[in-house]
């Protein structure tokens, strides 16, 4: 064998492939060793998140500093080169590259998709540098002079990052950077950008924007530049957080009242550039004064046929117009593709789920008995403020809209509240936004959960609000507030559509849908909430929380990111779990009548006064159209039994895109086995009162409600933890019965160790345990009869000596009932 066979990868690298790319005249620096794609795909589990290896090519090379043209992918010297082809063609592919390579030192395979005719061939030496950037720009239809000053103009570095390191834009807003300047340069008028929301696309308005003053697009002077939205956020934000620094206060400004000139970079809402006493704003600018518009969310009310915005956009078409969005919007009337053409690049939620730049999300769908069974009014029955009804069933279709069932309301906040001290860590609550259908059920909504969570408004006044236009400037305020990573409050913020777009939000875990989406826009900006990851509190994941089967959106082929697992409750008239089970692998279709209501929402100018913005959701359904028109008004109803029932499960599949039904045996399996709890570690665990509880808010976390197992196996007489241990290790069932009867007759002597009035308090512990199982072997159970009628806690722990030895004795009656197997 030759010493060369015996090659592992770093040394056939070191001996063979860096001196074959220096000798096609690749310098160090253009030779990135080692280069990390990504951050590596997130994953949920019972502790949070859990996160993958990152994608790492062996060598990108470089043209210029950031500007990748190749991959190369190495491998052994007596590994086949053809073995790393696919490797090296995923990691082009996510590049944005037509060029990769793979080598084990004396084979080198091209794989060029550039031109018409994509090939894979075994090449003698590697292309040089000015070999490969021809290639590279001709691919992109961008070999011109402006092109390539363009293309290898070098990226602003001046934002920092919280540890004060430069902040570098990630790999796909390069590729989205890249994509842009050749569409520029290829003389393309209207451009796309799609985007996922929380994956930057401020940074690659900036990126585009710093390349471009760096050039000579705008021959002799430095290119105009026009940033456009419809919400003051969506303008100030980028202004001041990413164009200011970069570019200063002398070459930036928010247009407002009058047209200044002599700046690069203007800052604009549609509302004020549409004002004027004698001619609107926009017109006192001539058409061609500015090089580039961005328009941001440019799926909102720009993207409308008859929209009055529109006319801004067509009186500046001698501009090059780029469009950002994370949902273009296509309908009869407003159509994004229809207007800037087909996206350039497209990064969507599943891309940033799957790089680890985007909290993948779990779902937990709850459905009220109301919205599955219907409410049906009596002849001639009034509302709470004494009008008539029209008689007739209403469905989910009218709730909040038509008809309000109090207890509706109440029902849905007490399970929030609920499942947000089942999730506290650290003796906090995730920050939670409710979207309501309007401002009225908001406000009832943060009522209801004012109420219901009376421990937490004592310990924080603010603990939940609502933050709608109608709240005005301390709205803004709390939402100020709401937005600091760190912030303790407020926790729970309750709206209708205010805070659905446009909103950095990263320490956001938990997304409740109380309002009925139908549009997908919608949907995708208002799960947007909860995507942005927050290192300052461990965030690498959120929940959904849905009542009104908005998730269904989640099984149209229009939505990219499929939920890691879906979850239906059962819950009591006090909106308490009570069981789950799975639903169905494939779900249910879209409903094709669940509408929203439109509702104007609204922003604030510079000025102070509020302009009304468009909604994407429309009421579709001429019936129902019908039957507001003739009410024209909201019935309000109180004294209904509302509960809550249906738990559904998904598990993603291997391919990390599809769902698989799991059931709820298969789940409790998995995730004991994922927390690591052999048998004698349950049973040690599950024996005190103390253990058993924190491990009953460990498997709580991992959505597993021991108590409730027994109902959703179908197994009431036996206790919690002997079907832990039979799903999970396949340990033989013993019923309670079973277990109190060989504890009688193992275990007299225990008993028969107290004096009589102490064994009384125990022998009762018993017949709790033989009647509820072991989750009632502990201390609070004294509260409760028949151990009141014996006397107070205070008393009964006399009994036994004191707090301690009654402590003592009920734990180790418990650790003797499970050895009693």
């Amino acid at each position: 064998m030759t010493a060369t066979h015996g090659m592992n990868e770093d040394e056939t690298c070191r001996a063979f492939v860096m001196p074959a790319l220096k000798a096609s005249h690749w310098t160090n620096e253009q030779i990135r060793p080692q280069f990390r794609i990504n951050e590596g795909r997130l994953t949920p589990t019972p502790k949070r998140h859990a996160q993958g290896d990152p994608l790492i090519a062996d060598y990108v090379l470089e043209y210029a500093p950031d500007v990748p043209v190749a991959v190369v992918e190495a491998k052994r010297w007596r590994i086949n080169a053809n073995d790393g082809v696919e490797q090296a063609r995923r990691y082009a592919a996510k590049l944005g590259l037509s060029f990769a390579y793979a080598t084990n030192g004396h084979q080198i395979v091209e794989i060029d998709y550039s031109g018409g005719a994509p090939a894979i061939r075994e090449i003698d030496r590697f292309p040089s540098p000015d070999e490969l950037w021809a290639r590279y720009v001709g691919d992109l239809q961008a070999d011109s002079t402006v092109g390539r000053d363009l293309l290898k103009a070098p990226y602003d570095h001046t934002l920092r990052n919280s540890d004060n390191t430069a902040k570098r834009p990630r790999y796909y807003q390069r590729v989205a950077v890249a994509r842009t300047l050749a569409a520029i340069v290829r003389g393309q008028k209207r451009i796309l950008l799609v985007l996922a929301t929380g994956t930057g696309k401020t940074m690659v308005a900036l990126q585009t924007v710093a390349k471009l003053h760096r050039s000579n697009w705008v021959e002799g002077r430095k290119p105009r530049v026009l940033y456009l939205s419809d919400r003051s956020m969506l303008v100030d934000d980028p202004k001041d957080r990413y164009f200011l620094p970069v570019f200063g206060p002398d070459d930036v400004h928010k247009i407002s009242g009058e047209p200044v000139r002599g700046r690069k970079i203007y800052f604009a809402l549609y509302q004020a550039l549409e004002k004027g006493d004698e001619e609107e704003l926009f017109r006192r600018y001539e058409p061609d004064y500015f090089d580039l518009v961005i328009v941001d969310e440019c799926h909102r009310g720009s993207a409308r046929d008859d929209s009055q915005w529109r006319r801004v956009l067509e009186h500046f078409a001698p501009a090059t117009q780029i469009g950002l969005t994370a949902t273009p919007i296509s309908r009869k009337d407003a159509d994004t593709l229809d207007y800037f053409g087909d996206p350039v690049y497209t990064y969507s939620l599943a891309d940033g789920i799957e790089d680890g730049y985007l909290a993948p999300y779990r779902v937990r769908r709850v459905r009220l008995n109301v919205d599955m069974e219907g409410y049906q009014t009596t002849p001639g029955q009034r509302d709470r403020y004494g009008n008539e009804i029209p008689e007739g069933i209403y469905g989910p279709k009218d709730f909040e809209r038509i008809m309000v069932i109090l207890e509706r309301t109440e029902a849905a906040a007490q399970y929030v509240i609920d499942y947000l001290r089942s999730t506290e860590e650290e003796g906090k609550h995730g920050k939670t936004i409710v979207f309501c259908e309007n401002n009225d059920h908001a406000a009832r909504m943060r009522n209801a959960l004012f109420n219901a969570a009376q421990a937490e408004v004592s310990a924080r006044r603010n603990y939940v609000v609502r933050i709608t236009d109608a709240d005005g400037s301390p709205g803004r305020a709390l939402l100020d507030e709401f937005r600091k990573d760190d912030s303790d409050e407020p926790v729970i913020a309750v709206t209708s559509k205010l805070l659905n777009t446009g909103i950095d939000l990263p320490a956001v875990r938990n997304i409740v849908l109380f309002r009925r989406i139908a549009s997908m826009p919608e949907f995708k900006q208002t799960i947007g909430r909860g995507t942005r990851l927050c290192s300052v509190i461990g965030k690498g994941s959120f929940d959904i929380i849905d009542f009104v089967e908005a998730t269904r959106l989640f099984n149209d082929p229009g939505f990219d990111g499929p939920p890691l697992r879906v979850v239906r409750d059962i819950t009591d008239d006090q909106g308490r779990l009570l069981e789950s089970e799975p639903e169905s692998a494939n779900g249910d279709a879209v409903d094709a009548e669940t509408v929203a209501e439109p509702e104007n929402e609204y922003t604030q100018e510079a000025g102070g006064t509020l302009e009304p913005q468009p909604s994407d959701a429309t009421v579709d359904d001429p019936d129902e159209v019908d039957r507001i028109r003739a009410r024209g008004r909201r019935y309000v109803v109180n004294g209904v039994q509302v509960y809550k029932w249906g738990e559904r499960r998904y598990q993603l599949d291997t391919d990390g895109r599809t769902m698989r039904l799991v059931t709820i045996q298969q789940w409790v399996h998995d995730r004991v086995l994922e927390l690591d709890l052999a048998p004698d570690k349950l049973r040690s665990q599950w024996a005190t009162a103390k253990s058993r509880r924190e491990l009953m808010t460990i498997l709580r976390r991992a959505d597993i409600e021991a108590e409730e197992l027994p109902a959703e196996f179908g197994s009431p007489d036996v206790d919690p933890i002997d079907l832990l241990l039979n799903v999970a290790w396949g340990l033989p069932l013993v019923s309670r019965e079973e277990r109190l009867y060989r504890f009688l007759h193992e275990h007299r002597g225990f008993l028969a160790s107290f004096q009589p009035e102490a064994r009384q308090v125990l022998e009762e512990m018993l017949l709790k345990f033989a009647e509820h199982g072991s989750p009632q072997l502990k201390p609070e159970t004294l509260a409760v009869r028949p151990f009141t009628d014996l006397g107070t806690v205070v008393e009964l722990a006399n009994r036994f000596g004191g707090a301690q030895a009654l402590h003592e004795a009920i734990d180790d009656l418990g650790r003797r009932l499970l050895e009693a197997s």
